[in-house]
Protein backbone atom coordinates (compact mmCIF):
# COMPACT_ATOMS: atom_id res chain seq x y z
CA UNK A 1 0.00 0.00 0.00
CA UNK A 2 0.88 3.19 -0.78
CA UNK A 3 2.13 5.69 2.07
CA UNK A 4 0.86 8.68 3.85
CA UNK A 5 3.69 10.00 5.59
CA UNK A 6 7.09 10.30 4.72
CA UNK A 7 9.34 8.58 3.06
CA UNK A 8 6.76 8.21 0.17
CA UNK A 9 6.85 4.96 -2.01
CA UNK A 10 8.29 6.70 -4.66
CA UNK A 11 10.83 9.81 -3.46
CA UNK A 12 13.73 11.57 -4.05
CA UNK A 13 16.93 12.39 -2.07
CA UNK A 14 16.67 15.99 -3.03
CA UNK A 15 19.38 17.95 -5.42
CA UNK A 16 18.32 18.29 -9.30
CA UNK A 17 20.74 19.42 -12.23
CA UNK A 18 20.52 23.19 -12.67
CA UNK A 19 18.28 24.78 -15.30
CA UNK A 20 20.18 27.11 -17.99
CA UNK A 21 18.47 30.66 -16.70
CA UNK A 22 19.64 29.73 -12.72
CA UNK A 23 23.45 28.65 -13.84
CA UNK A 24 23.65 31.83 -15.90
CA UNK A 25 22.10 34.16 -13.37
CA UNK A 26 24.97 32.79 -10.96
CA UNK A 27 27.49 33.60 -13.29
CA UNK A 28 26.24 36.85 -13.50
CA UNK A 29 25.78 37.75 -10.32
CA UNK A 30 29.60 36.51 -9.26
CA UNK A 31 30.73 38.42 -12.31
CA UNK A 32 28.80 41.39 -10.36
CA UNK A 33 26.30 41.91 -13.21
CA UNK A 34 23.42 41.61 -11.49
CA UNK A 35 22.87 42.10 -7.51
CA UNK A 36 21.89 39.50 -4.85
CA UNK A 37 18.04 40.96 -5.52
CA UNK A 38 17.87 40.12 -9.25
CA UNK A 39 19.29 36.72 -8.35
CA UNK A 40 16.76 35.90 -5.85
CA UNK A 41 14.15 36.93 -8.18
CA UNK A 42 15.32 34.46 -10.98
CA UNK A 43 15.86 31.58 -7.86
CA UNK A 44 12.62 32.12 -7.22
CA UNK A 45 10.99 31.57 -10.96
CA UNK A 46 13.31 28.75 -11.29
CA UNK A 47 12.43 26.77 -8.06
CA UNK A 48 8.78 27.67 -8.62
CA UNK A 49 8.55 25.88 -11.99
CA UNK A 50 11.14 23.00 -10.87
CA UNK A 51 8.58 22.09 -7.93
CA UNK A 52 5.45 22.03 -10.31
CA UNK A 53 7.57 19.78 -12.83
CA UNK A 54 8.31 17.49 -9.74
CA UNK A 55 4.63 17.44 -8.85
CA UNK A 56 3.57 16.86 -12.22
CA UNK A 57 5.24 13.48 -12.57
CA UNK A 58 3.74 12.47 -9.32
CA UNK A 59 6.15 12.73 -6.50
CA UNK A 60 4.65 13.17 -3.24
CA UNK A 61 7.50 15.39 -1.62
CA UNK A 62 9.30 18.36 -3.48
CA UNK A 63 12.39 20.13 -2.92
CA UNK A 64 13.79 23.10 -4.26
CA UNK A 65 16.60 21.05 -5.75
CA UNK A 66 19.12 23.32 -3.46
CA UNK A 67 19.10 25.57 -6.48
CA UNK A 68 20.47 28.39 -3.83
CA UNK A 69 23.50 26.43 -3.15
CA UNK A 70 26.98 25.66 -4.34
CA UNK A 71 27.38 22.56 -2.58
CA UNK A 72 25.00 20.02 -0.84
CA UNK A 73 26.89 20.35 2.58
CA UNK A 74 28.90 23.52 2.95
CA UNK A 75 25.82 26.33 2.44
CA UNK A 76 24.46 25.28 5.07
CA UNK A 77 27.52 24.52 7.59
CA UNK A 78 29.27 28.06 6.95
CA UNK A 79 25.94 29.78 7.76
CA UNK A 80 26.24 28.26 11.59
CA UNK A 81 27.17 30.93 14.29
CA UNK A 82 31.22 30.13 14.80
CA UNK A 83 32.19 28.78 11.15
CA UNK A 84 33.79 30.74 8.17
CA UNK A 85 34.12 30.14 4.97
CA UNK A 86 38.04 29.30 3.95
CA UNK A 87 40.23 28.54 0.60
CA UNK A 88 42.15 25.80 0.95
CA UNK A 89 45.30 24.48 -1.03
CA UNK A 90 43.32 21.49 -2.33
CA UNK A 91 39.63 20.57 -2.49
CA UNK A 92 37.53 16.68 -1.56
CA UNK A 93 39.38 14.54 -4.66
CA UNK A 94 36.77 12.49 -5.71
CA UNK A 95 37.98 9.21 -8.51
CA UNK A 96 39.78 11.35 -11.13
CA UNK A 97 38.49 14.57 -10.19
CA UNK A 98 38.74 17.38 -7.59
CA UNK A 99 35.69 19.98 -6.21
CA UNK A 100 36.56 23.42 -5.38
CA UNK A 101 39.17 24.05 -2.71
CA UNK A 102 36.82 25.65 0.17
CA UNK A 103 35.41 24.53 3.72
CA UNK A 104 34.12 25.61 6.83
CA UNK A 105 36.52 26.36 9.62
CA UNK A 106 35.14 26.68 13.27
CA UNK A 107 36.29 29.72 14.32
CA UNK A 108 34.02 30.96 17.22
CA UNK A 109 31.34 28.99 19.87
CA UNK A 110 29.01 27.30 17.44
CA UNK A 111 25.24 27.96 17.22
CA UNK A 112 22.11 28.43 15.30
CA UNK A 113 21.48 31.84 14.04
CA UNK A 114 17.99 33.20 13.72
CA UNK A 115 18.71 34.74 10.15
CA UNK A 116 20.25 31.40 8.91
CA UNK A 117 19.40 31.94 5.03
CA UNK A 118 17.95 28.32 4.69
CA UNK A 119 14.97 29.50 7.05
CA UNK A 120 14.19 32.30 4.04
CA UNK A 121 14.99 29.03 1.59
CA UNK A 122 12.57 26.47 3.11
CA UNK A 123 9.15 29.17 3.76
CA UNK A 124 9.32 29.90 -0.41
CA UNK A 125 9.58 26.37 -1.01
CA UNK A 126 6.57 26.04 1.36
CA UNK A 127 4.70 28.68 -0.15
CA UNK A 128 4.71 27.36 -3.54
CA UNK A 129 4.44 23.43 -3.18
CA UNK A 130 1.29 21.73 -3.35
CA UNK A 131 2.93 18.78 -2.00
CA UNK A 132 4.67 18.03 1.08
CA UNK A 133 8.02 20.58 0.89
CA UNK A 134 11.07 18.17 1.96
CA UNK A 135 14.37 20.51 3.65
CA UNK A 136 17.79 18.50 3.26
CA UNK A 137 20.59 19.50 5.08
CA UNK A 138 24.02 18.21 5.86
CA UNK A 139 24.30 16.15 8.81
CA UNK A 140 26.28 17.50 12.12
CA UNK A 141 28.95 14.87 11.44
CA UNK A 142 29.97 16.83 7.86
CA UNK A 143 31.23 19.24 10.21
CA UNK A 144 34.08 16.98 11.61
CA UNK A 145 34.30 14.06 9.34
CA UNK A 146 36.16 16.26 5.91
CA UNK A 147 39.05 17.63 7.66
CA UNK A 148 38.70 16.27 11.92
CA UNK A 149 40.56 18.27 14.20
CA UNK A 150 42.68 20.35 11.49
CA UNK A 151 40.06 23.02 10.72
CA UNK A 152 38.92 23.29 14.67
CA UNK A 153 39.97 26.17 16.52
CA UNK A 154 42.15 24.47 19.49
CA UNK A 155 41.80 27.54 21.40
CA UNK A 156 38.15 27.38 21.16
CA UNK A 157 37.79 23.77 21.85
CA UNK A 158 40.67 21.61 23.18
CA UNK A 159 38.68 18.93 23.91
CA UNK A 160 36.32 17.32 20.83
CA UNK A 161 33.87 16.24 23.30
CA UNK A 162 32.99 20.04 23.98
CA UNK A 163 32.49 20.52 20.12
CA UNK A 164 30.37 17.45 19.57
CA UNK A 165 28.24 18.57 22.31
CA UNK A 166 27.85 22.09 21.34
CA UNK A 167 27.62 20.84 17.66
CA UNK A 168 24.62 18.93 18.70
CA UNK A 169 23.01 21.67 20.15
CA UNK A 170 23.26 24.21 17.24
CA UNK A 171 21.35 21.51 14.71
CA UNK A 172 18.38 21.12 18.11
CA UNK A 173 18.41 25.09 17.14
CA UNK A 174 17.79 24.08 13.91
CA UNK A 175 15.91 21.63 14.04
CA UNK A 176 13.43 23.69 16.23
CA UNK A 177 13.77 26.79 13.87
CA UNK A 178 12.71 24.78 11.14
CA UNK A 179 9.81 23.11 12.79
CA UNK A 180 8.92 26.67 13.77
CA UNK A 181 8.47 27.40 10.24
CA UNK A 182 6.45 24.15 9.45
CA UNK A 183 8.82 21.51 8.13
CA UNK A 184 7.36 18.29 8.66
CA UNK A 185 9.58 16.53 6.19
CA UNK A 186 13.53 16.99 6.96
CA UNK A 187 16.35 14.77 6.00
CA UNK A 188 19.97 14.71 6.98
CA UNK A 189 22.56 14.36 4.19
CA UNK A 190 25.26 12.16 5.77
CA UNK A 191 28.16 10.73 4.09
CA UNK A 192 30.08 9.51 7.08
CA UNK A 193 28.35 5.99 7.54
CA UNK A 194 29.05 4.57 4.75
CA UNK A 195 32.23 6.17 3.77
CA UNK A 196 33.68 4.30 7.54
CA UNK A 197 32.14 1.02 5.70
CA UNK A 198 35.36 1.72 3.34
CA UNK A 199 39.03 0.37 4.98
CA UNK A 200 40.95 2.99 3.19
CA UNK A 201 38.43 5.89 4.82
CA UNK A 202 38.77 4.25 8.19
CA UNK A 203 42.60 4.01 7.95
CA UNK A 204 42.47 7.93 6.73
CA UNK A 205 40.67 8.55 10.07
CA UNK A 206 43.30 6.81 12.26
CA UNK A 207 45.95 8.50 10.49
CA UNK A 208 44.80 11.59 11.32
CA UNK A 209 44.26 11.03 15.19
CA UNK A 210 40.52 9.94 15.37
CA UNK A 211 39.39 6.40 16.04
CA UNK A 212 37.34 4.86 13.82
CA UNK A 213 35.62 2.30 15.70
CA UNK A 214 34.51 5.14 17.91
CA UNK A 215 33.11 7.93 15.76
CA UNK A 216 29.81 6.21 14.32
CA UNK A 217 28.51 6.34 18.16
CA UNK A 218 29.78 9.58 18.58
CA UNK A 219 28.12 10.74 15.26
CA UNK A 220 24.41 8.88 16.06
CA UNK A 221 25.02 10.70 19.45
CA UNK A 222 25.25 14.17 17.83
CA UNK A 223 22.62 13.65 15.67
CA UNK A 224 20.29 12.12 18.57
CA UNK A 225 21.08 15.83 20.24
CA UNK A 226 19.89 17.39 17.06
CA UNK A 227 16.71 15.66 17.41
CA UNK A 228 15.35 15.59 21.17
CA UNK A 229 12.85 18.09 20.52
CA UNK A 230 11.48 17.91 16.89
CA UNK A 231 7.69 18.52 16.58
CA UNK A 232 5.90 15.08 17.17
CA UNK A 233 4.84 15.18 13.53
CA UNK A 234 8.27 15.85 11.84
CA UNK A 235 9.35 13.31 10.17
CA UNK A 236 13.14 13.03 9.74
CA UNK A 237 15.32 10.79 7.63
CA UNK A 238 19.04 10.35 6.77
CA UNK A 239 20.71 9.70 3.18
CA UNK A 240 23.77 7.57 3.20
CA UNK A 241 26.39 8.11 0.10
CA UNK A 242 29.54 7.15 -0.66
CA UNK A 243 30.23 10.64 -2.34
CA UNK A 244 28.71 12.30 -5.97
CA UNK A 245 30.45 14.75 -7.57
CA UNK A 246 30.22 14.59 -11.42
CA UNK A 247 29.31 11.50 -11.18
CA UNK A 248 32.37 9.85 -9.40
CA UNK A 249 32.54 8.47 -6.40
CA UNK A 250 34.75 8.58 -3.05
CA UNK A 251 34.12 5.56 -1.24
CA UNK A 252 33.42 1.33 -1.41
CA UNK A 253 31.45 -1.26 1.11
CA UNK A 254 28.82 -2.68 2.28
CA UNK A 255 26.79 -1.77 4.89
CA UNK A 256 27.59 -4.38 7.48
CA UNK A 257 29.98 -2.35 9.69
CA UNK A 258 27.70 0.26 10.71
CA UNK A 259 24.16 -1.44 10.15
CA UNK A 260 22.87 -2.45 13.46
CA UNK A 261 23.95 1.26 15.23
CA UNK A 262 22.82 2.96 12.26
CA UNK A 263 19.02 1.23 12.47
CA UNK A 264 18.67 1.05 16.10
CA UNK A 265 20.47 3.29 17.27
CA UNK A 266 20.09 6.56 15.56
CA UNK A 267 16.83 8.05 16.29
CA UNK A 268 15.27 8.88 12.41
CA UNK A 269 12.17 6.82 10.72
CA UNK A 270 13.93 6.44 7.09
CA UNK A 271 17.02 5.92 5.76
CA UNK A 272 17.79 6.63 2.09
CA UNK A 273 20.24 3.95 1.02
CA UNK A 274 22.81 3.97 -1.55
CA UNK A 275 22.42 0.57 -4.25
CA UNK A 276 22.85 1.55 -7.47
CA UNK A 277 26.22 -0.53 -7.71
CA UNK A 278 28.56 -3.30 -6.50
CA UNK A 279 30.46 -0.61 -4.27
CA UNK A 280 27.52 -0.74 -2.22
CA UNK A 281 27.24 -4.57 -1.38
CA UNK A 282 24.65 -7.05 -0.71
CA UNK A 283 20.92 -6.27 0.80
CA UNK A 284 21.69 -8.65 3.95
CA UNK A 285 22.23 -5.81 6.68
CA UNK A 286 18.26 -4.61 5.99
CA UNK A 287 18.06 -7.79 7.98
CA UNK A 288 18.87 -5.06 10.87
CA UNK A 289 16.08 -3.06 10.42
CA UNK A 290 13.59 -2.43 13.28
CA UNK A 291 9.63 -2.43 13.42
CA UNK A 292 8.50 1.15 12.44
CA UNK A 293 11.78 2.26 10.51
CA UNK A 294 11.58 2.28 6.63
CA UNK A 295 14.64 1.77 4.23
CA UNK A 296 14.19 3.95 0.80
CA UNK A 297 16.62 1.94 -2.04
CA UNK A 298 18.21 3.44 -3.92
CA UNK A 299 18.20 1.70 -6.97
CA UNK A 300 18.46 3.88 -10.04
CA UNK A 301 21.33 6.06 -10.31
CA UNK A 302 21.71 9.91 -10.74
CA UNK A 303 25.39 9.41 -12.09
CA UNK A 304 23.95 8.62 -16.13
CA UNK A 305 21.39 9.31 -17.90
CA UNK A 306 21.13 5.41 -18.52
CA UNK A 307 17.51 4.53 -17.67
CA UNK A 308 16.74 1.13 -16.20
CA UNK A 309 14.53 -1.64 -16.73
CA UNK A 310 11.50 -1.71 -14.35
CA UNK A 311 11.81 -5.17 -14.54
CA UNK A 312 15.05 -5.28 -13.21
CA UNK A 313 14.45 -2.32 -10.52
CA UNK A 314 11.82 -5.16 -9.18
CA UNK A 315 13.98 -8.33 -8.84
CA UNK A 316 15.91 -6.20 -6.95
CA UNK A 317 12.71 -5.07 -4.66
CA UNK A 318 12.29 -8.53 -4.52
CA UNK A 319 15.70 -9.11 -3.71
CA UNK A 320 15.34 -6.78 -0.68
CA UNK A 321 12.06 -7.92 0.93
CA UNK A 322 14.14 -11.73 1.93
CA UNK A 323 15.87 -9.56 4.54
CA UNK A 324 12.74 -6.85 5.61
CA UNK A 325 9.15 -6.76 5.28
CA UNK A 326 8.64 -5.14 1.41
CA UNK A 327 5.89 -3.01 3.69
CA UNK A 328 9.32 -0.99 5.25
CA UNK A 329 10.85 -0.13 1.67
CA UNK A 330 10.85 2.43 -0.69
CA UNK A 331 12.23 3.51 -4.04
CA UNK A 332 14.23 6.36 -4.88
CA UNK A 333 17.69 7.66 -7.27
CA UNK A 334 20.73 6.71 -4.76
CA UNK A 335 21.75 10.33 -4.61
CA UNK A 336 20.82 13.41 -5.99
CA UNK A 337 21.50 14.35 -9.11
CA UNK A 338 23.59 17.61 -8.50
CA UNK A 339 25.61 17.58 -5.01
CA UNK A 340 27.27 20.43 -6.28
CA UNK A 341 26.11 23.11 -8.62
CA UNK A 342 27.98 21.50 -11.26
CA UNK A 343 25.61 18.24 -11.64
CA UNK A 344 25.97 15.06 -12.69
CA UNK A 345 26.97 14.13 -16.47
CA UNK A 346 23.32 13.27 -17.47
CA UNK A 347 20.68 15.58 -19.01
CA UNK A 348 17.71 17.21 -17.69
CA UNK A 349 15.04 14.91 -19.78
CA UNK A 350 17.38 11.58 -18.54
CA UNK A 351 16.76 12.92 -14.65
CA UNK A 352 13.11 13.46 -15.21
CA UNK A 353 12.83 10.02 -17.27
CA UNK A 354 14.21 8.28 -13.83
CA UNK A 355 12.22 9.92 -11.54
CA UNK A 356 9.14 9.46 -13.57
CA UNK A 357 10.03 6.23 -13.71
CA UNK A 358 10.42 5.39 -10.11
CA UNK A 359 6.71 6.95 -9.53
CA UNK A 360 5.31 4.75 -11.89
CA UNK A 361 7.38 1.49 -10.66
CA UNK A 362 6.03 2.41 -6.62
CA UNK A 363 2.44 2.07 -7.61
CA UNK A 364 2.85 -0.78 -9.50
CA UNK A 365 4.87 -2.62 -6.58
CA UNK A 366 2.89 -1.07 -3.86
CA UNK A 367 -0.26 -0.46 -5.11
Amino acid sequence: MQRTKPPFRADQVGSLLRSAPLKDARTRFAAGEIDAEALRRIEDEEILALVRKQEEIGLQAVTDGEYRRSWWHYDFLWNLDGVTRVELDQGIQFAGVQTKAEAPRVTGKLGFPADHPFLAHFRYLKSVARAVPKLTIPSPSMLHYRSGRKLINMGLYPDLEDFYHDLGEAYAGAVKAFGDEGCRYLQLDDVSFAYLCDPEQRQMLADRGDDPEKQPEIYAGMINRALKDRPSDMAVTMHLCRGNFRSTFVASGGYEPVADLLFNRVNVDGYFMEWDSDRAGGFEPLRFLPKGKTVVLGLVTSKTGTLESKDAIRRRIEEASKFVDIDQLCLSPQCGFASTEEGNTLAADEQWAKLRMITELAKEVWG
